[in-house]
């Protein structure tokens, strides 16, 4: 079996998917192949009507997107249950840290597109502060109710890779807000050596 993953090295969300693709033991049966969602040129918008990445194209040409689908069929083709629990308490428990995960990455990237794709406007102060306030409420949450590690779930993998987004961009400083979070993404990457592997450059 020979997946692609069409994405780009900064996306939190195809991270994600290359972090439960290690985790699984699958990272050999995919390749990454680059993705310009702004390219009305490139396949991607074809592979997703949407333009958004990651997409996983299958062997046989499907599409799979987005990130929690991605990751829900990965974790299903290498024996359920290993990234999302069949243990109905502990399942709900990581869906919806991965759902807050997934709430922090969309408003760290609404803050960075609102510079990006707005350059020639002052970037407007109660969108920035709003967004801020949904991703430090979400920090928070996770503050107090850190994901397990052993075993990594969808929910520990979805934190890491926020927190790692808000390394990367620094929409809010986290470390200093919620040091109780520090430890956890050390103990994190020590278990999943991915994490390292797929740190975004810049």
């Amino acid at each position: 079996m020979g997946m692609t993953l069409r994405s780009v090295d900064p996306s939190p969300f195809g991270r994600k998917v290359q972090l439960a693709a290690a985790v699984l033991g699958l990272t050999d049966q995919i390749t990454i192949e680059p993705a310009d969602a702004m390219n009305a040129d490139d396949s991607i918008r074809r592979q997703n009507p949407l333009g958004k990445i990651p997409a996983l194209i299958l062997d046989d040409g499907r599409a799979l997107f987005d990130s929690r689908v991605i990751i829900e069929y990965l974790d299903t083709i290498a024996g359920s249950g290993r990234l999302i629990p069949v243990d109905v308490d502990a399942r709900f428990s990581a869906l919806t840290t991965a759902a807050l995960a997934d709430g922090i990455l969309d408003a760290g990237i609404l803050i960075v597109y609102e510079g990006r794709y707005r350059p020639d406007q002052e970037p407007h102060g109660p969108w920035l502060d709003y967004q801020r306030g949904k991703i430090e409420r979400g920090l928070s949450a996770l503050e107090a109710a850190l994901p397990p590690i052993e075993p990594v779930t969808v929910g520990a993998i979805g934190a890491a890779c926020a927190l790692g987004y808000l390394d990367f961009r620094k929409q809010v400083d986290w470390r200093s807000r919620n040091p109780g979070l520090i430890g956890w993404l050390d103990a994190f990457a020590a278990a999943v050596p991915a994490f390292d592997e797929t740190r975004p450059d810049g």
